[in-house]
């Protein structure tokens, strides 16, 4: 259908000018007949058609031709990912479809890669703004854009990579060559309704409520006491929480810094309590860098035992020593989380939710997971202060916590024993005056820093102010005799000794902690994922065999990538199995001596389904020999994954899917061999093996060279994912003809990575 102006927003302007009537009254034939659809039959008094610019100082004016091209080339882009003026980013390549030409869009415009002093914005306050618009309206349709010199260059590519995440953009970014700088010289927001009638509002002293009133009169629906994100409903997570598509292949790195990290420390304890921000999980981990802990299985909203509570972006923490707890401010969900170290257990504080006194029964349970928790069940109460949004930061006062959003446009004040907001302090200026002193004394620790690691996150908003390293004070902490901080740009942690002045990176062990990665699992929800336009992993082996029925030992022989190596044995957590349809009974050995404590979270859950569905009693299950199946052969280098199922009669698949933590291997006959750039394009071509044109080598490579480290020391995560399809005949008959024959078969199946 087709969008018709409501009165009541043409009333609610016009009461801002004296002249509305004379303004629409001078729209140009040409644009009436270009939106003569749009008439309000309702209204004999206002013109048939209305084209007009918002600004925040209610200035009504004519649609410019620079905002109706803009229009018409986002229009007319959509069905092409790639064309000679434009370049689509950050989106899924499987679903071409990925937008309607149909709803309510939201163009975001502006030059975001320049320096911010230059083009008057701030992206970090742009696009807390857009957050927040699209948790209100879940429904709208969200485009950023800007125009380069180039479509899509290398040097674009890469520095699109930092902005996707710094900021956690998950919707589509449109490059043209086109010139727009009427638009984008100064970041502006428009609003549109089938790409036939447009709102602009430009963002320097954007009135936030003035844009949420035109997006409900464009009849978008919004659900003021319960907002989208606020769904606890296990598979309604699969379709609204959307990660950025630019950079899953940066996802396999073993740390998935923002542009801002955050760590926090237990002294007495000698724990360090890093956010792995874009992993969505806090990494706990000792001095020497041994993984201790791991709180977060996946991005969601979630409370529970550390292997199943959901985050979204956590950001900074701090350390209660007499509760034994974690304070942690999970950015996205706007909430501030508790962590009891002792139970290991997550719960909210900030805002509290009516489903956390419900019954957590094995029913209720169940009805979650499957999605059949209804929007009643989930609702937060009223607090009479105002809600966080897009917060950061965390100080905490005698009494207080100061919770700072990462723009420093907001600041809340918490109170510590009653976890109420009591007062909001708004503006940049005001929140830098409210905790000057604090920020101070954090930034006093980076003086000993490496000069290059401060310049490449330096502020400049905060410069003006005479902070330029502000937004660094939840990355910088103590802990014993050094200075801790986290590396955004080499994806690491170093240490200052503060007697020696040596600074050198954690090395992180004990991997297996943090057990199979959420993104790798084969996850239940990927039918949604499939319909809502997210990616699905690609298999790298699939085989099919026939045998009979009975037990079957399946062996891995897996060739690790070439001039790599494996960082530490591989653990029992970081590999995932089930059998599907005639096959039962999976056990998992792997050639490694010892297993884990925990085991992945994809894993738990399908246990789990399987113990409800089909419980037995003990003495009915088929326990296997764990030392059975171990390879002790030491000149076979390649690594195995040793698995046994028992088949029936019929189809049945084993699906296989592993985290490998690698390395490239140093070559000690070569001792000047230190050509970091080859270094960075070996990696890049281990993580995009399949050159993604959205997202070459060239463009992670420049990533990667950013960083100040030897890149022969960085973790990554190979994913394996191997399918195997077996067709199990009838039982051979005994010679009674009464008794079935079991036989026991053996598959032996190279998989190579290289």
């Amino acid at each position: 259908y087709h969008y018709q102006p409501s009165r009541r927003l043409l009333n609610s302007v016009a009461s801002s000018s004296g002249h509305l009537l004379q303004q629409c009254n001078g729209i140009d034939t040409r644009s009436s007949e270009r939106f003569s659809d749009l008439g309000n039959s309702d209204s004999p008094n206002l013109p048939k058609t209305v084209s007009f610019r918002h600004s925040t100082t209610s200035q009504l004016s004519q649609v410019s031709l620079s905002e109706t091209q803009l229009l018409s080339f986002l229009k007319s882009a959509l069905d092409q990912l790639q064309g000679p003026n434009h370049c689509w980013l950050n989106k899924v390549d499987e679903n071409k479809e990925f937008l309607k030409k149909d709803g309510t869009f939201l163009v975001v415009a502006g030059r975001f890669f320049q320096n911010s002093e230059k083009v008057g914005c701030n992206p970090a306050v742009i696009f807390e703004k857009v957050k927040l618009l699209q948790q209100r309206f879940p429904s709208i349709q969200v485009i950023g854009f800007q125009d380069c010199s180039s479509v899509c260059s290398a040097d674009d590519r890469s520095q699109l990579i930092q902005l996707i995440m710094e900021e956690y953009i998950s919707f589509p970014v449109l490059f043209s060559n086109k010139n727009f700088s009427k638009l984008t010289e100064e970041a502006c927001f428009i609003l549109s309704k089938d790409f036939k009638n447009s709102l602009v509002f430009h963002e320097k002293d954007l009135d936030i409520a003035m844009l949420n009133k035109a997006i409900e009169e464009l009849s978008v629906q919004y659900h003021a006491n319960n907002i989208a994100l606020h769904k606890s409903s296990w598979s309604k997570e699969a379709e609204i929480i959307k990660e950025p598509h630019f950079c899953t292949v940066l996802q396999n790195l073993l740390l998935y810094f923002p542009g801002i990290a955050c760590i926090s420390t237990d002294e007495s304890g000698k724990r360090l309590f890093l956010s792995d921000s874009n992993h969505h999980r806090i990494i706990i981990f000792d001095g020497d860098g041994k993984i201790l802990d791991c709180i977060g299985s996946c991005p969601g909203f979630e409370d529970g035992e550390f292997e199943s509570a959901k985050l979204l972006r956590p950001a900074a923490s701090f350390y209660h020593e007499t509760e034994d707890c974690l304070y942690i401010v999970d950015s996205e969900n706007h909430a501030i989380r508790r962590a009891d170290l002792e139970r290991r257990v997550l719960e909210t504080v900030y805002p509290t939710s009516s489903i956390h006194k419900k019954s957590t029964g094995l029913w209720t349970w169940i009805r979650s997971k499957l999605g059949f928790t209804s929007d009643d069940d989930v609702k937060f109460e009223e607090h009479d202060s105002p809600s966080l949004m897009c917060p950061w930061h965390l100080i905490k006062t005698e009494d207080n916590f100061l919770i700072i959003s990462r723009s420093f446009e907001t600041l809340w004040v918490m109170d510590f024993e009653l976890g109420e907001v009591k007062e909001v302090v708004k503006g940049f200026p005001n929140t830098l005056e409210f905790c000057r002193h604090f920020i101070l004394e954090k930034v006093s620790l980076l003086k000993n820093m490496p000069d290059y690691l401060l310049q490449q996150q330096r502020d400049a908003n905060l410069a003006r102010e005479g902070l330029p390293y502000a937004g660094l004070i939840s990355c910088v902490t103590t802990f014993e005799n050094h200075i801790i901080m986290c590396d955004t740009v080499s994806q690491g942690v170093l240490k200052l000794n503060r007697e020696s002045g040596i600074s050198s990176s954690f090395q992180f062990s004990n991997l297996g902690m943090l057990g199979l990665p959420y993104w790798l699992s084969f996850p239940l929800e990927s039918f949604y994922a499939v319909a809502t336009g997210l990616s699905v992993r690609q298999t790298d082996h699939i085989q099919q065999f026939s045998l009979l029925p009975g037990r079957v030992d399946i062996r891995l022989s897996i060739d690790i990538p070439t001039d790599t190596e494996l960082v530490e044995p591989l653990h029992e957590s970081c590999i995932w199995c089930q059998a599907r349809g005639a096959a039962t009974e999976l056990s998992v050995v792997e050639n490694v001596a010892g297993s884990s404590e925990k085991v992945g979270v994809a894993q738990q859950w399908y246990d789990e389904l399987d113990n409800l569905a089909f419980w037995a009693p003990e003495s009915e299950l088929v326990v296997e020999d764990e030392n059975a199946t171990m390879d002790t052969n030491p000149e076979d280098e390649r690594m195995h994954i040793d698995c046994v199922v028992n088949t029936s009669p019929g189809t049945s698949e084993v699906i296989i899917y592993a985290a490998l933590y690698l390395k490239l291997r140093r070559n000690h006959a070569l001792q000047d061999d230190n050509d970091q750039e080859k270094f960075a394009a070996r990696i890049a071509n281990i993580l995009n093996p399949k050159e993604n044109e959205r997202f070459d080598g060239k463009s992670c490579t420049k990533f990667l060279l950013k960083s100040n480290r030897d890149l022969r020391d960085l973790f990554f995560i190979k994913p394996l994912h191997v399918r195997i399809k077996l067709n199990s005949q009838d039982h051979p008959k005994a010679d009674n003809s009464k008794d079935i024959v079991l036989t026991d078969s053996s598959l032996n199946i190279d998989v190579s990575l290289n």
